[in-house]
Formats: structure tokens, C-alpha cells, sequence
């Protein structure tokens, strides 16, 4: 199976250049195409022909190189499709009285707190993701830092809202110590109805 590149309509935002958005988006079409590229040459390598016919030495070793670098490549790409996309439509605060709302309120005091909890997340030095996970399990939002993209991604949960804090998101407007710019425009230009939907869905499945 081939993974397609997804398109995403995303308007002017205030403190973010349209030069950044393209240059994040071909990186994200890299992520894609890598996706397919160690997929389709694992199936390749791994291809049994009989017993008088071996495999290289070293072709498991590079497979299961590959299988490692699969993970990074496939959560690159899943990443950045939730990160442009609670971007389309514009910005949209959402709706206070929303599902989202009231769990948040229930599990940080109310969404006002788990926003400033969130932009401190934003913050941890050094390069990954600020997420916000749901456990359905235990009915429970978590806020989490990402150190990269195979490193730290918390199984089993839903990803309810995050912010790429990688310096390719950001460098071409700001320098890393003028960071906290790049965040505050990007959560005010969040459209905060895509994340609403997010977060029903991932409830409706439990």
C-alpha cells in the first residue's frame, strides 16, 4: 500500500510566513515519501526465493535498520497531517461548552489552565512535540512532551492536539530564544473546532 500526501488549505496566519508553511510542508512530503520507500524496499528485501538462493549477508541487519527508521518517518508523517490540519479554516477558539471543554476542566481545572500548561510544555529546551493525548481507558487527557517523533510517543492514545517544536517549524521567522512568538501564533491560529471533532471522535470509539 502506497501512502498518498495529503493537501491542506491553510489561510494567511498573523506571525507565521507562508515561506515557513511551504518549506514545513516539503518536509512533510518527504515524510511520505520515505514512508513508502522503506515499505516497499523491506518487501523487497525480504522476498524468500528458496533455499539455493540466500539472502545477502548483512540484508537482515539492514531491515531491521529500516524497521527502526520506519517509526520516525511513519509519526513524522502522522504528526504533521494533525499539525497543518488544525490550521485549516482559520482561527477558531472553539466552543466553551464543548466535550473538550468540560474534560479539560475535569482533568486541569478548565481549559484556560491546561492552555497555560500547554505553552510551558512548548517550551522544554531542545527539539520534539507538545501533545495533548486522550486515554480512553482511564478518561483522561495528557499533556506530553515528544522528544522525537519514535522516542516518547505514549501507546494507546489518541493525539487530541499538538505543536511541532522542531526548529524547522519556526527558524526562518524566529531564532530559538524568540520561540515563544512562533507559539502564541500558532495556538491563536488554531482552529480549535477541528480539534473538538478530534476529541469527539476519539470518545465516540471507546
Amino acid at each position: 500500500m502506497q501512502y498518498t500526501e495529503q493537501l491542506f488549505t491553510i489561510p494567511d496566519i498573523e506571525g507565521i510566513s507562508k515561506k515557513t508553511i511551504e518549506e514545513h510542508l516539503k518536509l512533510y512530503t518527504g515524510y511520505v515519501k520515505h514512508v513508502n520507500i522503506i515499505s516497499e524496499t523491506i518487501k523487497e528485501m525480504s522476498k524468500y526465493t528458496g533455499p539455493d538462493s540466500p539472502m545477502p549477508a548483512g540484508t537482515t541487519y539492514a531491515i531491521n535498520e529500516m524497521r527502526r527508521r520506519f517509526a520516525f518517518e511513519w509519526n513524522g508523517m502522522r504528526n504533521h497531517e494533525y499539525y497543518f490540519e488544525q490550521l485549516e479554516g482559520g482561527s477558531n477558539m472553539g466552543n466553551a461548552e464543548s466535550a473538550l471543554a468540560i474534560q479539560m476542566k475535569k482533568d486541569f481545572g478548565s481549559a484556560e489552565i491546561w492552555f497555560e500548561e500547554f505553552k510551558g510544555i512548548c517550551l522544554t529546551r531542545g527539539i520534539g512535540w507538545a501533545i495533548l493525548y486522550y486515554d480512553k481507558k482511564a478518561d483522561k487527557l495528557i499533556n506530553a512532551w515528544v522528544d522525537e517523533q519514535h522516542l516518547g510517543q505514549l501507546n494507546g492514545l489518541d493525539f487530541i492536539y499538538g505543536l511541532d517544536m522542531w526548529e524547522h517549524s519556526y527558524y526562518i521567522d524566529y531564532t530559538p530564544a524568540d520561540k515563544k512568538k512562533y507559539i502564541e501564533a500558532y495556538l491563536t491560529a488554531t482552529n480549535q473546532d477541528i480539534v473538538e471533532k478530534r476529541f469527539d471522535k476519539a470518545v465516540s470509539s471507546k
